[in-house]
C-alpha cells in the first residue's frame, strides 16, 4: 500500500502535518511493506530535506499513492478520482462554506475519512489537536489580559518553538491576584489545565473560587453540572442532562460574578443551553474581563464571541450594552480572543502528537484487516456514496 503525506494547501498557510518525520521513519520500520511518499511543500514545520535525509521519497507527484493524509480541507482541483484521503473536511456538521468539498468528493469516487469521525466503539474521538488548541489558548488568554492592563506583553505564540517557550513565558509574569474559571474536562480543557498548572497558579474547588478571597491568582475547572442547573431545581446528574438538555438552564452567571478570566474550553452539545449569556456579561457585578474562547462557537453559548478572530489578528472587544464589537481598548469592552486554528500557532508539538496518535490508532488498521472497525467508522463516503453511517449528510448534498 502507498501513503501519500500531501502539501497543505489551504488559506492562511497551515504548516502542521500529519506525520513528522521521525513518525514517518518509524511507520516505515514497523511496516516495511509500506511505500512512503512526501509531497514536497514549502510551508511545512518540517522541511523537505528533513524527510530526505532519513531515506524517505519527496516528490513533487504523488499521485500513484493509494491513500492520502493531509491537515486542512483540499481544493475540489487538487482532489483525485478514485482514492482515499483522511484530512478534516469540515463537512460532518454540515457547514454550508464546503458542501461543493463532499460533493466533489461523491462525483470523484473518493473514500473520505475525516479526522474528527475516527472513534473507538464507543464513538469517543481518537484523534485530534485539541489538547495544542487549549495549550495556545490559555496562552493567549494570559496574552490578552497582559495587554488589555498594560501589566505584561507576551509574544505571539507563533514566534515561539514548542510548549516549553510558552510555559516559560508565562512564568515571568508577576499576576495579581486573578480568579480564572476553566470550562471543559476533554483534550481541550485539559490542555488548557495543564498551561495553568505549569504556571504554579492555585487550583481551588468551586465553594472556594465562589466564596473565598485570595491573594495570590487561582482557578477552578468546572464541569457541565456546575454551570448547568435544571430548571425545576432537581438534583440531576450527567446523563439527565445529556439525555434532558432542553430541561436545564445556565448556572454560570455565580461565576462571571468573581472571574477575571473565562478559559473556554467545553464542548457544547446540540440543544444545551446557552453559557454565558448577553445578560450576565451586561449585567453591572459581572466581572469577567477577558474572554478566551477555545472552543469558538460563532453565535453560540457564548455571548461575546461573534466572530472567530485570526492569528494575525486574536483580539477583539465586546461591548455588552450594545451587543457588538469594538476596539479591545474601549473602556466599556470585553476583551475577546476566539482564534479558531490555535494549533497553527504550535505547528511543530501539534504535529508530533497528532502522528503518535495517528500512528497508533490508525495505521494498524491497515495491516489488521480493521479488525476494530476503526477505518469502517470513519468511512464517510465509499463507491461515489454516503456510508450508512453519514446518510444523515444526504440533504446536505443535495443543496437542502
Amino acid at each position: 500500500m502507498k501513503f501519500g503525506i500531501i502539501k497543505e494547501r489551504k488559506n492562511p498557510p497551515d504548516r502542521r502535518v500529519v506525520f513528522t518525520p521521525q513518525e514517518l521513519l518509524r511507520l516505515q520500520q514497523e511496516y516495511p511493506q509500506a511505500v512512503l511518499k512526501v509531497e514536497s511543500s514549502d510551508i511545512r514545520v518540517f522541511n523537505d530535506e528533513e524527510y530526505s535525509q532519513l531515506g524517505i521519497e519527496v516528490t513533487t507527484d504523488v499521485s500513484d499513492c493509494d491513500v492520502f493524509f493531509g491537515v486542512k480541507e483540499i481544493p475540489v482541483d487538487y482532489l483525485i478520482p478514485n482514492k482515499k484521503y483522511f484530512f478534516f473536511s469540515h463537512t460532518i456538521k454540515k457547514q454550508a462554506h464546503n458542501r461543493k468539498l463532499l460533493q466533489a468528493v461523491l462525483e470523484k469516487n473518493i473514500e473520505l475519512y475525516d479526522h474528527e469521525t475516527i472513534v473507538d466503539a464507543n464513538n469517543k474521538r481518537l484523534i485530534g489537536f485539541g489538547r495544542y488548541a487549549g495549550i495556545v489558548g490559555a496562552y493567549n488568554g494570559f496574552r490578552a489580559f497582559g495587554i488589555k492592563y498594560e501589566l505584561f506583553n507576551l509574544p505571539k505564540a507563533e514566534t515561539l518553538h514548542s510548549q516549553a517557550d510558552l510555559i516559560e513565558r508565562l512564568r515571568r509574569p508577576m499576576l495579581p491576584n486573578i480568579k480564572i474559571v476553566l470550562t471543559g474536562h476533554g483534550k481541550v480543557g485539559m490542555g488548557a489545565k495543564e498551561m495553568l498548572d505549569a504556571m504554579k497558579i492555585k487550583q481551588v474547588s468551586v465553594e472556594d473560587f465562589l466564596n473565598k478571597v485570595y491573594t495570590q491568582p487561582v482557578y477552578t475547572q468546572i464541569d457541565i453540572l456546575d454551570y448547568n442547573k435544571r430548571k425545576d431545581g432537581q438534583v440531576s446528574d450527567k446523563l439527565d442532562f445529556y439525555k434532558n438538555p432542553q430541561e436545564y438552564t445556565s448556572d454560570f452567571e455565580r461565576f462571571s460574578k468573581v472571574a477575571d478570566i473565562f478559559i473556554a474550553g467545553h464542548f457544547h452539545g446540540n440543544g444545551a443551553p446557552d453559557i454565558l449569556t448577553r445578560e450576565m456579561l451586561n449585567a453591572p457585578d459581572c466581572k469577567i474581563k477577558v474572554v478566551a474562547d477555545i472552543s469558538c462557537d460563532v453565535d453560540g453559548p457564548i455571548a461575546c464571541t461573534t466572530k472567530a478572530s485570526t492569528i494575525a489578528d486574536p483580539f477583539f472587544g465586546y461591548l455588552p450594552s450594545e451587543n457588538k464589537e469594538v476596539p479591545y481598548t474601549h473602556p466599556g469592552s470585553i476583551m475577546v480572543m476566539s482564534v479558531d486554528n490555535l494549533p497553527c500557532e504550535l505547528p511543530k508539538d501539534a504535529s508530533e502528537g497528532f502522528g503518535e496518535m495517528f500512528m497508533q490508532h490508525v495505521i494498524p488498521a491497515f495491516f489488521n484487516g480493521d479488525k476494530d472497525g476503526i477505518l469502517q467508522r470513519a468511512k464517510i463516503t465509499e463507491n461515489g456514496k454516503l456510508t450508512p453511517r453519514f446518510a444523515y449528510l444526504q440533504d446536505y448534498v443535495d443543496g437542502k
